[in-house]
């Protein structure tokens, strides 16, 4: 791995021991400067008082937030993103302007659009006009307070259709071409990746231009790296070389426990500085 790549933890997936709010600092105090969080609340639109709690731990903490995800429905139920879901495509559009106003608030510039599964009751060409008028919408919104839109590849969730980054860079390119927008980019989640059967070196060779964000975990078992068969060191080290200087978020489930799983990284490389 390159010394360039800087790191972030994760808050939603890692730390889930503590209270959410409780997250930030104890990624501080194992020695990372930046998190990353999925929706942190239940609803589109959340309370006043609940952003104002968010926001305040983020900055007690000393952390800075790396990235955000709209509000995707319920992820444990199974849901995985409104983007281009029909019924609840408003929720959507809600989501917006309080996900961008928290990113500008702390300095978050990148927010992680999760597509959607397939809704049987709508056809694939109807959702997939959708998302790209939802993704241009929220692009349009992120443009505001010059951030980037991220859109995904997901594994383990069997109706959502975007399972590659060739996938990813379609339907980004078809917000491109309706919206005359430019700030949208794939988030490469080395994990979803090699689970789907992409070629993980031939995206990072072909594609590093359009990454806008890298995710890690290690397979089988979603742990952190050097527990399974994955070449995350290699595929890090060939994404530094081909000019990234973007975040790798630290998007696993602790094997054991979290502070335990920061052990491949030694501390000194934790950090901004490192």
């Amino acid at each position: 791995m390159s010394h360039k790549l800087r790191y972030a933890v994760n808050c939603s997936i890692l730390f889930t021991e503590l209270p959410l709010l409780e997250r930030p600092a104890a990624a501080r105090q194992a020695g990372f400067e930046a998190v990353e969080f999925w929706w942190p609340f239940a609803e589109a639109v959340p309370p006043d008082t609940g952003v104002d709690a968010f926001v305040t731990a983020i900055e007690a903490a000393g952390v800075q937030l790396t990235g955000l995800n709209f509000f995707a429905g319920d992820m444990p139920g199974g849901d995985r993103g409104l983007v281009s879901w029909p019924k609840r495509s408003s929720e959507f559009r809600d989501n917006i302007d309080v996900t961008v106003g928290i990113g500008e608030r702390l300095g978050c510039r990148a927010f992680n659009a999760l597509y959607g599964n397939r809704d049987g009751s709508h056809s694939a060409d109807e959702q997939e006009e959708l998302a790209v008028e939802n993704l241009g919408l929220a692009a349009r919104a992120a443009a505001r307070i010059d951030a980037t839109v991220l859109v995904e590849p997901v594994s383990g969730a069997e109706r959502y259709p975007l399972l590659t980054a060739d996938d990813v860079l379609s339907v980004i390119d078809r917000v491109e071409a309706a919206y005359g927008v430019q700030n949208l980019g794939l988030l490469a989640d080395l994990y979803h990746l090699a689970v789907n059967g992409d070629d993980v070196d031939r995206v990072i060779a072909q594609h590093a231009d359009r990454i806008a964000h890298v995710q890690i975990a290690d397979a089988p078992g979603r742990n952190e790296p050097g527990t399974g068969a994955l070449a995350l060191q290699a595929q890090m080290a060939a994404l530094a070389a081909r000019g990234y200087t973007g975040w790798v978020g630290l998007e696993y489930k602790p094997a054991t426990s979290t502070v335990d799983s920061f052990g491949w990284l030694p501390r000194e490389r934790r950090g901004l500085a490192g």
